[in-house]
């Protein structure tokens, strides 16, 4: 059986394209290594054959060519008319014809986004598309829904996360019944904004193993492996999470060393990896019809990597029909 294509924005991201090129070769190998014939690059053809001849040639990977690209700061809408031709909007296009069956880009987040819903359009029932991060910092996965896709999420909004969310702990993280929490400023039903309150009777109607309300310090507590919120709160913790924990690292490190304490590099990388967004790569746009991973912009090639496995798994996984099939028999108005 041959399995589907993964295209990626070779273009997109802060060292690109070397990063993205030498990522796409270092998918080759490893645990859930793909095949070069599995991996569509896509941007500028003499910048990526420079780029491949560096590294000793190409291993097989098709190229679709796309002359234009989408910077960090550039805004979506006037890309998508002024950039028709950008790699951004080239990879999904490959997506939307079935020539490949997911996407990846470390670029523009805002206009992966929105290429994305407008051009492969969400799945039945889905109203927003939504930004599921994965994180180890517990020891185990664990994914964080939705991370700045939809800031003004509505109570069926949220449910939508916690079935979209479930779907993908299971089919790509491999936890047999997710616990699925909802965040919010206290465990009781009754807490919280209208919305949440919404959500929470909600979810607790579906089939999934919702296990209520749980609170910030919970999401360090392996309290759940699917954490609910909506995209401005799980924004805010991302980006907390990403720069406290460096700080805390580097508080610790300092410390130790006035103190006189030898505290070698070894005892820290528990907690080096769980903090590390190169280890999955990057987060799934879930919701929109096709499989889309977004990575950060400063990337690097490990984490191009895993963000191309990452997104085979999850097209492999069929993700989209697992929550097509939880979104059955629930009702919201």
């Amino acid at each position: 059986m041959t399995l589907a294509k993964i295209a990626l924005d070779a273009m997109g991201g802060d060292d690109a394209p070397s990063a993205t090129v030498t990522g796409a070769i270092a998918a080759l190998t490893g645990e859930g290594s793909l095949s070069a014939e599995r991996v569509i690059l896509v941007g500028r053809e003499d910048e990526l054959q420079a780029e491949l001849d560096k590294a000793g040639g190409n291993p097989g990977f098709e190229i679709q060519p796309a002359q234009e690209v989408v910077e960090m700061g550039e805004d979506p809408r006037k890309a998508m008319r002024g950039k028709p031709n950008n790699s951004i909007t080239v990879a999904t296009q490959l997506v939307k014809e079935g020539r490949a069956a997911g996407a990846v880009s470390m670029g523009n987040t805002g206009m992966v986004v929105a290429a994305s819903t407008l051009l492969l359009g969400r799945l039945e029932g889905i109203r927003m598309p939504s930004i599921a991060v994965t994180t180890g910092i517990t020891g185990e996965p664990m994914v964080i829904v939705d991370m700045g896709a939809n800031v003004d999420a509505t109570a069926e909004n949220l449910v939508h996360n916690g079935i979209m969310g479930s779907a993908y702990a299971s089919g790509v993280l491999g936890h047999s019944s997710p616990r699925v929490g909802l965040l919010n400023v206290g465990e009781e039903p009754e807490k919280g904004p209208k919305r949440v309150k919404e959500a929470h009777a909600m979810l607790a109607d579906t089939q999934l193993n919702f296990v209520g309300n749980i609170e910030g310090g919970d999401v360090f507590a392996s309290a759940a492996d699917v954490v609910v919120t909506d995209g401005f709160t799980g924004n805010v913790i991302l980006k907390l999470m990403e720069q406290f924990g460096g700080f805390l690292l580097e508080e610790v490190v300092k410390s130790a060393k006035a103190a006189s304490v030898d505290l070698p590099r070894e005892a820290l990388l528990p907690v080096i990896r769980g903090l590390d967004y190169a280890a999955y790569g990057g987060a799934l746009l879930l919701g929109v019809n096709g499989t889309v991973v977004i990575g950060h912009g400063r990337s690097s090639s490990r984490a191009v990597a895993n963000a191309l496995k990452q997104a085979a798994r999850a097209a492999d996984a069929e993700i989209n029909a697992q929550i097509i099939s939880g979104l059955k028999g629930i009702h919201l108005d």
